[in-house]
């Protein structure tokens, strides 16, 4: 018997485009969560209030879903890496503002409705500059790698996005204790300057070209619609991803936590906050080597199922190392569904669709992550922070169970075989 090659676990890397679009995203991911992470903490400090928290995710999601759908648009018809360094523009231009809205010197006579204000209208601004740039972004990375890579690819797109977003709340608590909130947003601009200089070393990918009747831009964006509802592995995968993020998810209102529930303060919510991501990197370097994908909608299925049991515990928690621990198992099984989600809307959309298809995406996304962020906040507000987040891992395990029962079809998928097709 001719013994089999082992799999190049690194072969994603060794392509430079790659591997530069991928370090951009690492560092792009833990310069705005280090702004988030403080952000949010600076402004319970601020207000005492939960909803104000939430709103933060709602002044992001919002212009985010009004505008990605023309962002998909846009990034199936135009040069993807202008794009996104365009969008970076505008989002290092809200970091900036951000640092001058809470500038002594500059807000001194202002209401604190009017900073507030301020503030969530820069988060309304990077919103819309992430409308352009998540499409543009996602529609790239199959353009990047070879075809039988794309489960290699998304397993390391998954785990640099994922280290950043480690790096990010792990040091962003520690920044905050040790230089304060305004050097740490300085810091924050010069990694999104850096994000900047690592896009322009990577090339611009021809446009594709669609063999189709030139559209108007309302049937361009039911086209991508209607792929997305009449591929069934596609929306359930999806709709798996937004409802259990959007009331599962307890991100948004960990800063409660830290400073109510387990009194660990700022340095303890940098813990509480990187915990998901180290859950998720590890398991993201074990798929490296043992990807998820044959078996996927079985795995998928059972990792939020996982999400939701580990997200009911976490709400009953007073403990911060089982509440770490519970952080983690939410993060570990998030990374299977996201890894097996991401080969899914690798594989399957047609490349001139790749940009809407990835703005359908994206809006689910934010709906599950930003306005998951209001919710959690609204709800922590009417009902109290551990009866909403119990709740919320209550209906995650709700939708899992439906979802089974209506895509038994699916099971029989192997997506590493459609792969080699």
């Amino acid at each position: 018997m001719i013994p089999l090659t082992p799999p190049d676990a690194f072969a994603s890397l060794r392509i430079p485009d790659f591997r530069y679009f991928v370090m951009n995203s690492f560092l792009i991911t833990a310069a705005l969560l280090i702004q988030e992470v403080t952000l949010g903490y600076e402004l319970y400090k601020m207000t005492h209030n939960p909803l104000a928290l939430g709103l933060v995710g709602l002044a992001e999601a919002l212009p985010f879903i009004a505008i990605s759908l023309f962002g998909g648009h846009l990034a199936d018809r135009r040069d993807k890496k202008r794009i996104l360094q365009w969008s970076l523009l505008v989002i290092l231009l809200g970091s900036v503002i951000l640092y001058l809205a809470f500038q002594p010197s500059i807000v001194s006579g202002l209401s604190q409705t009017t900073q507030l204000a301020t503030i969530y209208g820069t988060i309304m601004l990077i919103g819309t500059a992430k409308g352009f740039y998540s499409p543009a972004s996602s529609s790239l990375k199959p353009f990047l790698v070879p075809r039988e890579l794309y489960t290699n690819s998304a397993t390391w797109s998954s785990s640099f996005w994922q280290a950043g977003a480690i790096a990010g709340p792990g040091i962003a608590g520690f920044l905050y204790s040790w230089f304060g909130f305004d050097n740490t947003l300085v810091f924050v601009i010069i990694m999104l300057a850096l994000c900047f200089l690592l896009l322009s070393l990577v090339e611009s990918k021809p446009v594709p070209m669609n063999n189709q009747p030139a559209r108007s831009f309302l049937e361009s964006l039911k086209e991508g619609f209607r792929f997305v509802f009449d591929t069934q592995i596609v929306f359930y995968a999806i709709s798996l991803d937004l409802f259990s993020v959007l009331f599962g998810g307890v991100v948004a209102i960990l800063p409660v936590f830290a400073e109510d529930i387990l009194k660990v303060g700022a340095e303890g919510l940098g813990f509480l906050r990187a915990a998901p991501s180290i859950g998720a990197l590890l398991t993201m370097a074990y798929m490296t080597k043992h990807p998820p994908t044959h078996n996927a909608w079985r795995n998928m299925l059972l990792a939020v199922l996982g999400f939701g049991v580990a997200t009911l515990v976490f709400a009953l928690s007073t403990n911060f190392y089982l509440s770490l621990l519970m952080l983690a198992l939410t993060g570990a099984f998030d990374s299977i569904s996201v890894i097996i989600r991401q080969t899914i809307l690798q594989i399957f959309p047609p490349d001139h669709m790749r940009g809407r298809v990835a703005a359908v995406n994206g809006i689910f996304i934010s709906s599950s992550n930003e306005i998951g962020a209001f919710e959690s906040g609204l709800m922590a507000s009417l009902l109290g922070t551990v009866p909403s987040v119990a709740l919320g891992g209550l209906v995650t395990l709700a939708v899992v169970s439906y979802v089974y029962a209506k895509s038994k079809a699916l099971f029989s998928v192997r997506l590493d075989d459609t792969m080699t097709s």
